[in-house]
């Protein structure tokens, strides 16, 4: 009888614990993933532009005022939805935006980019996604706030909304105009 049984309970104990999992997350910001970069330099890397593949921006020529990076790419869906905040947020000179084309095709990237319009003051490109590995980015959209220094200050995994430029960027860049 006991045989017959084991599956059954074993079943029960791996659905309590799945259940007990989804209500210890619900209501989590899931976005709001820790980067062991936060309070770090950001990784060294010297990638290509998007407008001259000749030219080669590295980590050090970042340095001097903070910046928002954001990852994008032309394949990626929730890039389209976050485009405009992207927009409002370089228009409005708060902070330089420098874009990271991450695993994508130059002249897709041009495209999209003239259909979208192109918000960054600076597009790298990691089209193999090597130097991505480095910064711990897994997809698009990603975004990383960086102050003057070239230290990590944080991460948000996911499409940037008004109401998080508005709770979490714009604080930082206070408190990091605070700290100069």
């Amino acid at each position: 009888m006991m045989r017959r049984l084991l599956p059954l309970i074993a079943f029960a104990l791996l659905a309590g614990l799945l259940y007990a999992g989804v209500r210890m997350n619900s209501g989590k910001d899931t976005s709001a993933i820790p980067s062991p970069l936060i309070g770090k330099p950001v990784p060294a890397f010297n990638l290509p532009t998007l407008d001259d593949p000749t030219r080669k921006i590295s980590d050090r020529d970042l340095r001097g005022t903070p910046y928002l990076l954001n990852v994008w790419g032309s394949w990626c869906p929730n890039c389209r939805v976050e485009h405009p905040v992207i927009s409002d947020l370089s228009r409005s000179g708060k902070l330089r935006v420098v874009g990271y084309n991450y695993k994508d095709e130059a002249a897709d990237a041009k495209q999209w980019l003239q259909q979208f319009g192109n918000p960054y003051a600076l597009i790298i490109v990691d089209e193999e996604g090597r130097a991505a590995l480095d910064w711990g980015i897994y997809g698009a959209p990603e975004s990383f706030l960086v102050d003057a220094r070239g230290i990590v200050r944080w991460k948000f995994v996911g499409p940037i909304d008004e109401t998080v430029v508005r709770e979490q960027i714009e604080p930082l860049l206070a408190t990091m105009a605070g700290e100069q």
